[in-house]
């Protein structure tokens, strides 16, 4: 079974790929403190996203030097939560 994440869409500059960004909450192993910790993933995909969409992406075979991810679906962002540029 194919691994999946919810992030939301940074950019989407390139041709058939975004890039998602993923924020996870984990636990300091020391401390116990909660850190927010964010991971950037290529992610394929042939629709065109817009900025700040919130995107489920899936596990797959590697499709090129950085690319392992698809995109499942996405959601678009309303209106007022879509980044300035």
């Amino acid at each position: 079974m194919a691994q999946t994440l919810q992030g939301r869409v940074v950019s989407s500059v390139m041709t058939k790929t975004v890039v998602v960004e993923v924020n996870r909450h984990t636990k300091h192993p020391r401390y116990g403190k909660f850190m927010s910790t964010s991971k950037r993933y290529q992610a394929h995909t042939e629709e065109i996203i817009p900025l700040g969409s919130v995107a489920v992406i899936e596990s797959t075979s590697p499709l090129s030097r950085h690319k392992r991810w698809r995109v499942v679906s996405f959601q678009k962002p309303l209106e007022d939560d879509t980044p300035k540029t």
